[in-house]
């Protein structure tokens, strides 16, 4: 039975923390219900003017503050809430509100808040889950603004020990005010890994936990607890063997990640089979991240966030300026270009879709670029134009049929023509790929390998669209698995058909960042793989204690397998027998 005082979360940033929990009530403040006269509107919209440039300024102070105690790139991040803050199609809608319906101007732009917040919060997209909370970070700030209230973010002075600060959804702005000294871990009920606080945290050296589900209700401000950043856990009123043996398990997590780090050699196996290792980004301060760690170049470069948030598609030269510093940042080594995989949550401000029933299953990704042809020149310019300097490939998302192939080889064809007749330097051409992300991918595997310059797996769609199950739902999340049969079948099929085409076939799902899943991957006959940064360290060193045939004997037996079970059991068997289960973040040992 499972220990009533222990919560269970996600890992965002690793360390141990021991000591007081401090509760901090930094939320959307009551708004009263309120209307003005048509005389009082131009009043108001003035008054909503200068709480923005108040909360503008306050938030360039915030980015001063990063960049002192976290570094420049981190404090970049606070560029995304300015930004918010200067959207004319956002700030026009709050001003609409205003002037059609006389609202005062905190009750407009909470309502305009609140309905962003409400579409943001029906994606699965991590970049737009993340988007909301820098959307609720500006929020609070100006709604305090325009009600009378202080914006610096209630801290209140504490002497003693420092604390454990726990909140509802942690912002870029707490993480940031807190004093390192003051503060010794952060745990929220909201956030993903890839939430800007998330980063934050990481870079100041913070252990954190977000996604404590009713977590808050369980903490009392001044109660000791145990907060382990890399189970993804929070025990509350730890005995004292209880922190004992906390502290030794952080300590030999320390050795085992000192280890890891100290791997300088390639991942290749104790039989000599060489596994390239790349980089998911899906925001320019993952590169650095990624360098460090030795990606052996990017593997899945995620544009939509080149759009996500603002208020006009980006340029042509902006896109080709960012590719070719990617290229310039992993000299000698592949940068896979994605396209962009718009969706019924993920499209620019300008661009505005008729709303659908299922986006996820709608008009999305390839569909949108082949339908919207000059979203997708721009792109394929400047891709062409980024090929000078580096090794860069273009992959389309979500293709189901060949002709979608085809298209898309003619758009960039034409694209290379016309930069040849403007004179402008660029590439004469770049290899396309298709990303295998549905099971009518998988079972044309061998149409699309004839057809393609190389195939990347996308783990996360092919599982939820295999299995008919929402990643994003919080209740089937035990269903939501890449070790089912079915999965782990079609992943036999596609790299096969690879083969037989004397093809690249990577894989660039989050799959690839799981050690069990790292040993079936290489198993099955895969070379390539692409992951999450922080994590390149452990599957590095992981591969290098395997041996291929090993992993063929242990693969050959997850195929045949016929529950999700039994492919854990095995993998977990091979697994088990190179690394203590203790040692890695929770995530990747709970699933199946």
């Amino acid at each position: 039975m499972k220990d009533p005082r222990l919560l269970t979360g996600i890992g965002v940033s690793p360390g141990l923390a021991v000591g007081p929990a401090y509760v901090v009530t930094w939320g959307v403040p009551d708004v009263p219900q309120r209307v003005v006269s048509k005389g009082d509107v131009p009043r108001e919209i003035e008054r909503l003017r200068e709480a923005i440039a108040d909360v503008k300024r306050h938030l360039d102070e915030l980015r001063q503050h990063a960049a002192e105690h976290a570094g420049a790139t981190e404090a970049k991040i606070f560029d995304a809430q300015i930004l918010m803050l200067e959207d004319a199609d956002f700030l026009g809608a709050v001003e609409r509100l205003i002037r059609d319906n006389q609202l005062s101007a905190e009750r407009a732009f909470e309502f305009e808040v609140l309905e962003l917040r409400v579409l943001w919060a029906q994606s699965e997209s991590q970049m737009l889950r993340q988007r909301r909370a820098d959307l609720a970070g500006i929020g609070i700030r100006v709604l305090k603004r325009l009600l009378g209230q202080s914006i610096q973010d209630v801290l209140k002075d504490r002497s003693g020990k420092p604390v454990i600060v726990f909140t509802r959804e942690l912002t870029p702005g707490l993480t940031v005010e807190f004093d390192r000294e003051q503060v010794i871990g952060f745990a929220s009920v909201e956030g993903t890994r890839m939430s800007h606080a998330a980063i934050l945290a990481h870079s100041l050296g913070i252990p954190c936990v977000m996604g404590l589900v009713g977590g808050l209700d369980k903490i009392r401000t001044d109660g000791l607890v145990i907060l382990d950043g890399t189970s993804g856990t929070v025990l509350t009123d730890p005995t004292p063997a209880e922190i004992a043996e906390a502290e030794s398990k952080a300590e030999r997590r320390r050795q085992f990640d000192a280890e890891l780090e100290a791997v300088g050699a390639p991942a290749e196996t104790i039989d000599g089979v060489r596994v390239a290792l790349r980089g998911n980004i899906d925001l320019p301060e993952e590169l650095d991240t990624a360098a460090e760690h030795g990606a052996e170049g990017v593997g899945l470069l995620r544009t939509e966030f080149l759009v996500v948030g603002r208020s006009e598609l980006p340029g042509e030269d902006e896109q080709a300026e960012y590719f070719s510093r990617i290229c310039r940042r992993f000299p000698d080594h592949p940068v896979v270009v994605r396209t962009y995989d718009l969706g019924g949550d993920k499209f620019p401000a300008p661009f505005r879709p008729p709303r659908e029933a299922n986006p996820f299953l709608g008009w999305r990704a390839i569909r949108v670029c082949l339908d919207e042809p000059d979203i997708f020149r721009t792109q394929a310019r400047a891709i062409l134009r980024a090929r000078l300097h580096g090794d860069v490939q273009l992959m389309l998302p979500l293709v189901t049929q060949l002709e979608e192939l085809e298209r898309s080889r003619e758009l960039v064809a034409e694209s290379a023509a016309a930069l040849e007749r403007e004179g402008i330097p660029a590439a004469p051409d770049v290899p396309i790929g298709v990303m295998i992300e549905t099971p009518a991918a998988a079972m044309l595997a061998e149409e699309f390998a004839a057809a393609s310059d190389f195939l990347s797996v996308g783990t996360n769609d092919l599982t939820q669209y295999t299995l008919a199950v929402d990643r994003g739902n919080a209740r089937l999340a035990d269903r939501f698995t890449p070790f089912h049969p079915s999965v782990v079948r079609l992943l036999k099929r596609i790299v096969e058909a690879g083969k037989r085409a004397n093809l690249e076939v990577s894989v660039c799902g989050e799959m690839a960042s799981d050690p069990r899943a790292a040993i079936l991957l290489l198993g099955l006959g895969y070379r390539v793989l692409s992951i999450s940064p922080p994590r390149l360290p452990l599957v590095r060193w992981l591969i290098r204690q395997l041996d291929a045939g090993i992993a063929e004997s242990v693969a050959a037996e997850a195929v045949e397998a016929s529950t999700t079970s039994q492919v854990v059991s095995v993998l977990t068997e091979a697994m088990n027998g190179l690394v203590d289960v203790d040692l890695l973040p929770s995530k990747l040992v709970a699933q199946g």
